[in-house]
């Protein structure tokens, strides 16, 4: 019997039974890590709304082993709020959908839980203080996150230089396959050809550069969005579900 402190990112829950919770979160130094809350479910438990997706928590776990991840899941005995970011995203639509879609992302690039994925968390937290707070278009911050999420996980695209040869840029074309923009003797078919102030917006919200990505016009916010899409779909091999539901 071991207890086990943590703090991490509500990602989901699921009900169990009549009155507890499974919750899934992303936490700092245990990466992906599924309990059982008891009793969260009751109307009086001040426990429950603690542990709510979108939620910044420190949690106490008790596990049966030396291991927190084992052949059974743990138990979440205590929970104190690090920081309640579900209050300024939950209000609003367009905050709410690109949440989801970064909780939703945070999971599938974790997916083998009990391995710590340090960055991944750290964005996950970044993201969702700044979605909360309003400092940017709300699909302008998930967009970045999931361009950061990508590159953290080995998988950063390219907005300028040839992907595959390296030949300076910017280059015209754009693959999801190749990697990114490919130049004119790289292409392969399935090559589009976006719109340069397009990749110049993907490469500031790759590096973090908000004065340019806020002020990028809304056909190349759009265009750039389905590009990140695109290459994020190639990476999971499978689309996200929350993703279609994103106002653009």
């Amino acid at each position: 019997m071991s207890l086990f402190r943590d703090d991490g990112i509500v990602l989901r829950t699921q009900k169990l039974g009549e009155a507890d919770r499974i919750i899934t979160l992303l936490t700092r130094g245990h990466g992906r890590v599924r309990a059982v809350a008891r009793g969260v479910r009751r109307t009086k438990s001040k426990f429950g709304a603690r542990l709510e997706p979108f939620s910044h928590v420190d949690v106490q776990f008790f596990a049966r082993g030396s291991e927190l991840v084992g052949r059974g899941l743990p138990l979440c005995t205590q929970s104190e709020t690090i920081a309640p970011y579900g209050g300024g995203i939950v209000t609003d639509y367009a905050r709410y959908t690109a949440g989801t879609a970064m909780l939703e992302t945070a999971e599938r690039f974790t997916d083998h839980e009990g391995e710590p994925a340090v960055q991944q968390y750290l964005l996950l937290v970044g993201a969702l203080r700044t979605l909360a707070r309003g400092e940017h278009a709300p699909h302008l911050v998930l967009d970045a996150f999931l361009l950061r999420s990508l590159a953290v996980n080995g998988y950063a695209p390219s907005f300028s230089d040839c992907a595959k040869c390296g030949m300076s840029g910017p280059n015209r074309f754009f693959s999801v396959a190749s990697g990114g923009s490919v130049c004119v003797d790289c292409r392969v078919p399935g090559s589009v050809v976006p719109s340069p102030q397009t990749l110049v917006l993907l490469g500031a919200l790759l590096t973090g550069d908000w004065e340019t990505a806020d002020a990028c016009e809304a056909r190349y916010v759009r265009e750039g969005s389905g590009l990140v899409s695109a290459y994020l779909h190639w990476h999971l091999e499978r689309g996200l579900r929350s993703l279609r539901y994103v106002e653009k």
